[in-house]
């Protein structure tokens, strides 16, 4: 009889003796029960099967792979592809895994079925690289379980063989997607570059000899051209001096010889020299100022022969002069000095001409040292794009090189590759229903099943078997124990309690006060 109360070991043990058959029978029972009814339940075999993950034979360094995706998620996109409806429909019409629910069940159900036949786990390692940078995935198990083990083993391998294939298309397919990505972001830049270059072309062609890096040879032919010209200047006024001295000493001659002719070839002889002398003058004045010695010595000499002409006798006719003419033609001298003073003005023309294309020249160096800077800045734009452009487009061909030898590479199979390490096994034994573990199981259902039972007939049941139990329910004072005497075996008394506790032969007499 149980109460409210806590029991002292020797009760509990005292308890398991007087119920010690609702404690066994259950704890026998159940276990057989349980394990014959396992026997029902049919047999699961397992097929497993270890696959490795090879890296790729060719060293990083040599040929980085274009797939950056970690195994761990491009196993499950994997698994997610293979456990779908369009792979698996057809493994289980091949195989016939279901062959009695197969028309009485939808597909969707037996597909729902065959993935939880379906289990992939993957192999963690953490030895290998001491740095800790390629801890991961060396492999996985693929493991299926059926009702037949050949039936476990064939599909087992099966599902196999499909991840090993779609491995390898993934693979190729990421490398050829990136190559050919590659291709056209190289064909886009090899455009833009060749814009910029057309750019860069059209503005040195415009600003010829303008562009930064000719700003100090126009500066040296800019001093050489200043040279030239300093050296022009000094010939054209070294030709215009010997010129007028020329001049001068072909009035002296004309002036002497026409002195010995007659008036009238003298009158002409002055005439003439005035002319050559104003003609002088008026060039002089042209290139000196009116202080020049030049240009005041040759007004002296004009008036002069002003001066002269008015004091000369009266012009004969034309008739007279035009055979004195004929008469008698200029000296040697004479001539020379013309032909010398001829020469003289073609080189100072030729002089002068230089001149002008010297200056020519220099306004358009001076022009081009001035828009230097602003040439410059634009120059550096272009230059800045075009560099830009260039370096993208030469990043990109590096990247589709790459790309191209991975993408070879992967062709022929040289990259990561899985490798079965394990082919699916042929099971021996069921790997379900674990009958041992459900008989064991039984076994401990059956314990807790007479526990149960032991605690019930106690708490139903209302005898009173020690002077506790005497003291906890009639809560009334004990004033004596009254010893009862039961034969032993040997034919002796033996002194007992009347409430079941041993004791000897006095009685004991307590007070409990209320």
């Amino acid at each position: 009889m149980l109460g409210d109360r806590e029991l002292s070991f020797e009760q509990y043990l005292a308890i398991l003796k007087r119920r010690a058959w609702w404690l066994v029978v259950p704890a026998v029972l159940v276990p057989m029960v349980v394990y014959l009814g396992s026997l029902v339940i049919p047999n699961r075999y397992t097929s497993q099967t270890l696959v490795l993950v090879e890296e790729q034979k060719v060293p990083d360094n040599f040929v980085k792979p274009v797939v950056s995706e970690e195994l761990n998620q491009r196993l499950a996109t994997m698994q997610e592809q293979i456990l779908s409806r369009t792979r698996l429909q057809p493994l289980i019409e091949r195989f016939r895994i279901f062959p009695s629910e197969m028309g009485n069940v939808s597909m969707d159900e037996l597909v729902d079925r065959m993935r939880k036949m379906i289990s992939v786990t993957a192999v963690h390692a953490d030895f290998g690289d001491t740095s800790g940078s390629k801890k991961g995935l060396p492999g996985f198990y693929i493991s299926f379980t059926a009702s037949d083990p050949h039936l476990a083993q064939q599909v087992c391998g099966e599902i196999t063989s499909m991840f090993m294939e779609e491995n390898l298309k993934a693979r190729e397919q990421s490398a050829e997607g990136t190559t050919q990505f590659l291709g056209g972001q190289l064909d886009d830049a090899k455009r833009k570059l060749d814009e910029q270059d057309a750019k860069l072309a059209t503005f040195k062609q415009h600003y010829i000899g303008q562009l930064p890096d000719q700003e100090q040879s126009n500066l040296g032919v800019l001093s050489a051209l200043n040279a030239q010209l300093d050296a022009v200047n000094q010939a054209v006024a070294r030709a215009q001096q010997d010129k007028t001295f020329a001049e001068s000493m072909l009035a002296q001659q004309l002036a002497a010889w026409k002195a010995s002719r007659s008036g009238a070839q003298d009158t002409d002889s002055m005439q003439k020299k005035l002319d050559d002398l104003q003609s002088q003058l008026t060039t002089l004045e042209a290139r000196y100022t009116r202080d020049y010695p030049d240009v005041i010595k040759t007004k002296n000499e004009i008036a002069e022969v002003q001066k002269e002409m008015d004091s000369a006798p009266p012009v004969p006719s034309k008739s007279d002069q035009a055979n004195d003419k004929s008469a008698q033609s200029e000296p040697q001298d004479i001539r020379q000095l013309r032909l010398q003073i001829h020469q003289l003005e073609d080189l100072r023309l030729e002089k002068t001409k230089a001149q002008e294309d010297l200056q020519k020249q220099i306004r358009a160096y001076q022009s081009r040292v001035q828009m230097s800077p602003v040439v410059e800045q634009e120059y550096k734009a272009l230059t800045r794009d075009y560099q830009t452009a260039l370096n993208f487009y030469n990043d990109l061909l590096a990247k589709k090189t790459q790309s191209a030898m991975a993408t070879d590479l992967e062709r022929k199979q040289e990259g990561e590759q899985f490798r079965v390490m394990d082919p699916p096994n042929l099971p021996e034994k069921p790997t379900s229903p674990d009958r041992p573990m459900i008989a064991l199981g039984g076994l401990g259902g059956g314990f807790a099943l007479g526990l149960g039972m032991v605690f019930l007939m106690e708490m139903r049941d209302k005898t009173l078997r020690s002077d506790e139990d005497v003291l906890f329910y009639l809560r009334l004072p004990v004033l004596t124990h009254i010893p009862t005497v039961l034969p032993e075996g040997n034919g002796k008394p033996r002194k007992r309690s009347i409430l079941g506790k041993p004791g000897g032969v006095e009685s004991k007499q307590q007070k409990v006060e209320v």
